[in-house]
């Protein structure tokens, strides 16, 4: 897990916390990386955390639109 992403589910609830490591493991793997040393780790997790502060609460869903917002990049 990027450690931007560790830092900012520290303080959520369990809940939370497992639909947005759920949509990060799902986006990591729909984009192929697979060296969690890429430095692409560190942007997936911040655009993650992004897309679920928004009203959106399905892990899928999430993942779908943070690779819509990187595709963008």
């Amino acid at each position: 897990m990027s450690t931007y992403l560790h830092t900012q589910i520290r303080q959520m609830k369990p809940t939370e916390i497992s639909r947005i490591v759920t949509a990060y493991e799902r986006t990591l793997h729909a984009l192929s990386v697979k060296d969690r040393d890429d430095p692409l780790t560190e942007m997936v997790a911040k655009t993650i955390i992004k897309v679920a502060q928004t009203d959106i609460a399905d892990p899928a869903e999430i993942s779908a639109q943070a690779i819509k917002q990187l595709e963008v990049r």
